[in-house]
């Protein structure tokens, strides 16, 4: 848990520090602006951005009953992070587990992966897919809705 907030809080130190030393230069403007850059960076690579992780094996239980994609994923993870904003709205209707966090969804990934901790992995019908295009895992999504 503690591993997917030291980015976060590495960019606001040291966004912060960087911050400082403009204010201290008498440079307000610049310093503010920059600090807000630095905290938007940090929020983008925190947990926040995602929904509610839940563990694998509830994941897979939930996914055999309403047939939605599970989403495997990391903090820090660009490629995870362009699949949850270009998912928009949708992204609510996916089941997210974060490997950090679950060593059995660490371990599906690698699984799936020769070995690899390669994410996103995205399970749909119990086939997985690594780093798919986010418009597929969206008709993916809105297919099982469909359906159901």
């Amino acid at each position: 848990m503690t591993r997917a907030w030291i980015l976060p809080v590495l960019l606001v130190l040291c966004g912060s520090v960087v911050a400082t030393g403009l204010f201290l230069r008498e440079d307000p403007a610049r310093a503010v602006a920059l600090l807000l850059v630095f905290v938007l960076l940090a929020g983008l690579n925190s947990p926040l951005v995602f929904p509610r992780s839940i563990g694998a094996l509830e994941a897979q239980q939930r996914s055999a009953v309403d047939g939605r994609p599970v989403v495997y994923w990391r903090p820090g993870c660009t490629y995870c992070l362009r699949l949850r904003l270009r998912l928009g709205r949708t992204a609510r209707r996916v089941h997210w587990v974060d490997i950090w966090r679950d060593p059995a969804g660490a371990a599906v990934v690698r699984q799936a992966n020769d070995g690899n901790e390669t994410v996103p992995t995205v399970v749909v019908a119990g086939r997985p897919h690594t780093n798919p295009d986010p418009a597929w895992v969206r008709e993916q999504v809105s297919r099982r809705r469909e359906g159901a």
